[in-house]
């Protein structure tokens, strides 16, 4: 689950889904987090080895949680930036408009990060 939650994170494509695969993938990082530490326990509370399995299932897991929470934070941050990004490039029809809608998500996300920044002083 916690490679599956990995796996979902690539297949962010259109902003319209993207929100809706970075909060499926942040449930299943959680629940295999969940089932990695709660697999576990139970493996040391009936004095047993260790399954194997469940110590890679709860780093990728945590792993995929944190990147999914990153990306669900980047997307509340830089909402406005990255829909008129996606807008610009469903009408972009070349490359040049493509570049240039580029161009324009590297500028309002240099304006946002600097209006971001506490004043200096």
């Amino acid at each position: 689950m916690g490679l599956l939650s990995l796996i979902g994170l690539s297949l962010v494509g259109d902003m319209r889904r993207a929100v809706y695969v970075v909060a499926l993938t942040l449930l299943i990082g959680a629940a295999a987090a969940w089932l990695g530490v709660s697999a576990m326990r139970r493996a040391r509370r009936a004095g047993t080895a260790r399954p194997g399995g469940a110590v890679g299932g709860t780093v990728l897991g945590v792993i995929g949680l944190a990147f999914s929470a990153l990306t669900l934070l980047a997307f509340a941050v830089f909402w406005r930036e990255l829909s008129a990004y996606s807008s610009c490039m469903n009408g972009a029809n070349t490359i040049a408009a493509q570049q240039a809608c580029q161009q324009q998500l590297s500028r309002s996300f240099g304006i946002r990060i600097t209006g971001l920044r506490p004043p200096a002083g």
